[in-house]
């Protein structure tokens, strides 16, 4: 993918476009479904796909850090800020936008990103900073967030497909951006 001068150049549309994204991750992270310290399902990863399938993986990489620390900020509830989930955030977007940025969504795509994101970022990297701010040991902690991901990723994968085939959304980013 070449990414030219023009890719980082934001209207103010589409900076507003980015910012309504960036509330949406807050509100969405607010609200989990599930939300205890070591297992935590909720629904940010769409606003991260939108991030990442609207604005590229630059911003979308940009947009999830700020969103972190922001959420930290406002939300924190007394737990310290960890830059740890910040980078995995960041990680995040950029995976997001390197597969869905200006490509068609298809199956493997979904499939190709879930899997990622849940290997490399959800079990080894948030386990990892879990393990370090708790001091627990990563084994023991291991199986229950590799269960967790083995159960949602399929339900993240129909999301995202669903969400890059809903007309709706495809008809509000060619009108947005």
């Amino acid at each position: 993918m070449k990414v030219s001068v023009q890719y980082w150049r934001l209207s103010v549309r589409k900076v507003a476009v980015l910012a309504l994204l960036l509330a949406a991750q807050l509100v969405l992270g607010k609200f989990p479904v599930i939300g205890i310290w070591s297992v935590r399902i909720d629904f940010v990863f769409l606003a991260t796909f939108l991030m990442g399938w609207w604005f590229g993986p630059g911003w979308a990489a940009i947009a999830a850090g700020l969103g972190d620390i922001v959420n930290a900020l406002i939300f924190g509830a007394g737990a310290p800020y960890f830059p740890g989930f910040t980078v995995s955030a960041i990680l995040g977007g950029l995976i997001y936008g390197a597969f869905f940025y200006r490509q068609p969504m298809t199956w493997w795509r979904a499939i190709g990103a879930s899997l990622l994101i849940m290997v490399v970022i959800n079990v080894v990297l948030n386990t990892y900073w879990l393990t370090l701010l708790y001091h627990t040991p990563f084994w023991g902690m291991l199986p229950i967030r590799l269960l967790k991901d083995l159960v949602l990723t399929p339900i993240q994968i129909v999301l995202l497909y669903s969400l890059g085939h809903n007309t709706s959304l495809q008809r509000l980013q060619a009108r947005l951006l």
